[in-house]
């Protein structure tokens, strides 16, 4: 009896054209929309009684609009986190924009030599613009800074298994990566010194052995210890490198070429970490650099040629795109253009100037169903970089009459596009120091739109 009730209701399941007529046009691919509704279709084939139609369409509607929000766009990040890893992490220049729009739409001399009418070498320019910057004698790119890593491992430990590290060294990264596991990954034999708070440089010599391939220095970029803590200097570690003849590596992680307030005072640069004897360096390109996701490696050069001799590295190459929005960036350090690379300009932005858009921002939202005023920020670097760091801003904080905090964010956060702040004594607030100038007016249509929604 049960079976015969469940087969009519299977028959009475709604043809997948029914779903489409229904849905009309929607912002997704046809094809996309039809494995939606026939999952959903699939998953009700198994229920004992079928929903009726307006309660799957309803279903259907809500997966798809959960997809659609799903696909990348750009967002408007008031979070006062500049370099925020869940939103991107570091804005490009708009050098870099309009380097990405000229080469993504026609063919380039990626490896091709104008001069010769020969194959070329990949990358020959960008790779002398960073050794000019990072004061290398060599450098090159690969797609992130932790294959730089693996890739700098697996060739060192090729004749030899162990790498040196201190225990305080062995981080955490985003995504719950950790440094030690990374290393481990590429087969080589972790051999951990000194305790987690105190390395010396005795604790270095009594691990160096016959299986050492490579000392490893990796900067403490997402967090920092007081207290009863010590570690050598790298230039103390470099001299007993030379001298039992190993390899310094110092993953820098943050790439910060300069100085941006004292709370970046200390952070290693790569000019100065090579200068101190390190072989080689790597760092992020999408961090305090400014730039797209990279992995940078740059020092000696027998080391880098090596590298790329590896045949890891043709896995591990960052692709057209990046070396344009690199290159770049690149060229705005080299003329000394910080200002025009947006995670250093939003650092450095005055507070009266931001106070004097937050103004004229909540002059035009005057009347509207909410307490909208100017309020006082906190701005974190974020992206496990400069942990120290906290930067004093201006806000807009927003206290909705007809609904709470936390539903006018869920609002916010579906607009188009997207706008994205916290939330702190119980109202909403947006912080100007990560949302660029030209957004403005796009942050006053969200606002306005959203509270005459719920007014």
């Amino acid at each position: 009896m049960h079976d015969k009730i469940k087969s009519r209701s299977r028959r009475s399941i709604p043809a997948v054209n029914k779903f489409l007529e229904a849905l009309e046009v929607y912002d997704l691919p046809r094809p996309l929309i039809v494995d939606v509704v026939r999952r959903e279709l699939a998953a009700e084939r198994e229920n004992f009684r079928v929903a009726d139609f307006p309660v799957l369409l309803a279903r259907v509607r809500k997966v798809l609009d959960h997809l659609r929000r799903g696909r990348l766009q750009s967002v408007i990040n008031g979070t006062g986190i500049i370099v925020h890893t869940n939103l991107g992490r570091a804005p490009l220049a708009a050098d870099s924009m309009r380097s990405i729009a000229e080469i993504a739409a026609a063919y380039t001399n990626l490896e091709y030599d104008l001069a010769s009418g020969e194959r070329g070498h990949r990358g020959a320019y960008l790779e002398r613009a960073l050794a000019v910057l990072c004061d290398a004698e060599s450098a090159t790119i690969v797609n992130n800074c932790a294959a730089a890593l693996v890739l700098i491992v697996r060739h060192f430990i090729a004749a030899k298994p162990e790498v040196i590290i201190s225990r305080g060294e062995l981080v955490q990264i985003g995504g719950g990566f950790r440094i030690g596991e990374i290393i481990e990954s590429t087969g080589a034999r972790l051999r951990e010194v000194g305790a987690t708070n105190k390395t010396t440089l005795r604790d270095y010599e009594r691990a160096l052995a016959k299986e050492t391939a490579m000392i490893l220095r990796v900067h403490r970029s997402n967090f920092f210890m007081e207290g009863f803590v010590d570690s050598p200097s790298t230039a103390d570690l470099a001299k007993i490198a030379r001298k039992k003849r190993v390899p310094l590596i110092v993953d820098l992680g943050t790439g910060l070429l300069q100085q941006l307030d004292p709370a970046s005072e200390g952070e290693p640069t790569p000019a100065e970490t090579l200068k101190a004897g390190a072989d080689l360096i790597c760092f992020s390109g999408d961090k305090l650099f400014g730039g797209p996701q990279a992995g940078i490696i740059a020092g000696k050069k027998r080391f880098v040629s090596a590298l790329k001799s590896e045949p890891l590295f043709r896995a591990l190459r960052a692709d057209k795109l990046c070396f344009a929005a690199l290159q770049a960036t690149v060229d705005l350090h080299l003329n000394r253009a910080s200002r025009d690379v947006p995670v250093l300009a939003m650092s450095q932005t005055a507070k009266d100037e931001l106070r004097a858009r937050a103004a004229n921002i909540v002059t035009r939202l005057r009347g509207l169903p909410a307490r909208i005023s100017v309020g006082r920020g906190a701005v974190k670097t974020g992206g496990g970089t400069l942990p120290r760091a906290i930067i004093s801003s201006i806000s807009i904080d927003i206290h909705p009459e007809n609904c709470s905090a936390n539903q006018f964010a869920a609002q916010m956060r579906n607009q188009t596009p997207p706008v994205i702040g916290y939330i702190a004594n119980r109202s909403f607030k947006l912080d100007l120091r990560t949302i660029l100038p030209h957004q403005d007016d796009l942050v006053v249509d969200a606002i306005r739109t959203v509270c005459t929604a719920n007014g």
